[in-house]
């Protein structure tokens, strides 16, 4: 099981998490506990609900195109690469100070 901030809940699990406490009359940490999850997590829905402000704050994201796919997996190796361009600078320093 998930926990923490990588956990995602889908919109259907916070309506019928937040209808628990709003409909149910039970308590938001009887609640939080019973899902296993955050009562902090489930007192922000509960709390957005009762403003009438959706309970999922992000948009849906959009399908990455095949060009920016292509795009993150070049930077993704560029970053690999970078920690490589330090150790030749390290090894000149090195070589530096026994010369001394």
């Amino acid at each position: 099981m998930k926990t923490g901030s990588d956990r995602k809940y889908t919109p259907e699990f916070r309506a019928a998490a937040v209808k628990q406490v709003m409909d149910g009359g039970r308590s938001v940490p009887a609640v939080a506990r019973s899902l296993e999850m955050s009562p902090k997590t489930l007192a922000n829905w509960v709390g957005r609900a009762r403003k009438g402000q959706v309970l999922v704050k992000r948009e849906q994201v959009r399908p990455v195109t095949e060009l920016e796919a292509e795009v993150g997996r070049l930077r993704q190796e560029e970053c690999q690469a970078a920690p490589g361009k330090g150790d030749t600078k390290k090894a000149a320093a090195y070589f530096a100070k026994e010369s001394m």
